[in-house]
């Protein structure tokens, strides 16, 4: 699988990447076999890049990633994870538990503090790193600072570029379902990517008009998720979901008609909504969310499928596709990580 290097430093990515949250739990339960053989279905199709959270099941997904890739040579993969909610023990309740044993986190036990001082930076990664069972973390996102940004550019930033100044991670960032902050992160802090979710799709560009110029401009990398908008590009449908709540019937309509174009090319909607973001030179990486083993696979046949440049042309002529991003076509390097 294609393979890229975030910003102006040494971490590289593959173009698709396992985001975790899924086999943490979150929305819906995985049993602990499921978590482990997505991941293994992960690596076998190439894929090295994976992505976790503390707030991913309260912790599970960091420990079932971890306990996942335990047995895989350490600079063969690389993992994120993030900080601005820590762990804590609820008063009068005992320790997790065996959540692991029976697939469910615990979340009687523990509840997500916001926290972005420079000290709860330090005790988030502490704590990633025991639940990981690593002694190093290659990437660290700042999560959702939405209404914490005074804490997060003047306290929680500055450690985390202290910490990749000792060596500790490699690469620092934040992560975000909106373009205005993480564009603010590009040109007043030295990150080295940002991850964008749900801006960057056939259904909202919103990304392009300033996120992606500022990290072409300054060398920055951009990681997508949510390429889906919850599900609306995954199965264009009534009752569908857009960015987590039922979709409007406006864009649900251009779904469908999206949906119409893409088949007349033998491409399904998914696999153009996949690789659209990676048109754009700098967008290192696209993070799709799976659960099980056959959702792995089906991602991964999906960045494997070529989508014709007259899909693209036909989407702008139909008024479906509203911008397309310059210099379609980004270089990578060639061949699995390694």
């Amino acid at each position: 699988m294609r393979h890229t290097t975030l910003g102006r430093g040494a971490v590289r990515v593959t173009e698709l990447s396992f985001g975790a949250a899924g086999i943490g739990n979150l929305y819906t339960p995985v049993e602990p076999a499921r978590a482990t053989a997505a991941v293994d279905a992960a690596w076998d199709a190439g894929i090295r890049y994976f992505d976790t959270a503390p707030h991913y099941g309260l912790g599970l997904s960091e420990r079932r990633l971890g306990e996942a890739l335990r047995d895989r040579p350490r600079d063969a993969y690389t993992l994120s994870t993030k900080a601005g909610r820590l762990l804590e023990p609820v008063p009068g309740t005992g320790p997790a538990g065996d959540d692991l044993a029976h697939g469910f986190a615990v979340p009687a036990t523990h509840r997500r503090v916001w926290d972005f001082s420079a000290d709860g930076v330090r005790r988030s990664l502490d704590a990633s790193l025991t639940r990981l069972g690593l002694d190093r973390i290659d990437i660290v996102y700042l999560h959702d600072p939405d209404d914490h940004a005074e804490e997060a550019f003047h306290q929680a930033y500055p450690a985390l570029e202290r910490l990749r100044a000792e060596g500790v991670v490699g690469a620092i960032g934040a992560g975000m379902n909106q373009t205005a902050m993480l564009t603010r992160f590009l040109r007043d802090t030295d990150a080295d990517v940002v991850l964008c979710a749900g801006r960057f799709t056939l259904l909202d560009q919103s990304a392009l008009a300033d996120l992606l110029p500022e990290a072409a401009a300054r060398g920055r990398s951009v990681v997508v998720g949510g390429v889906f908008n919850s599900g609306l590009l995954a199965d264009p449908r009534p009752g569908a979901t857009y960015d987590y709540t039922a979709a409007p019937p406006a864009l649900l309509d251009r779904a469908l008609r999206m949906d119409a174009v893409t088949r007349r090319y033998g491409v399904p909607l998914r696999a153009a909504a996949l690789h659209y973001p990676l048109r754009h030179p700098a967008v290192a990486s696209v993070l799709v969310g799976t659960r099980s083993e056959a959702e792995v696979r089906d991602a991964a046949e999906l960045a494997a499928r070529t989508v014709p440049d007259d899909l693209w042309a036909e989407l702008r002529a139909e008024g479906l596709l509203s911008e397309e991003p310059p210099a379609a076509g980004r270089p990578a390097e060639d061949g699995a990580l390694s």
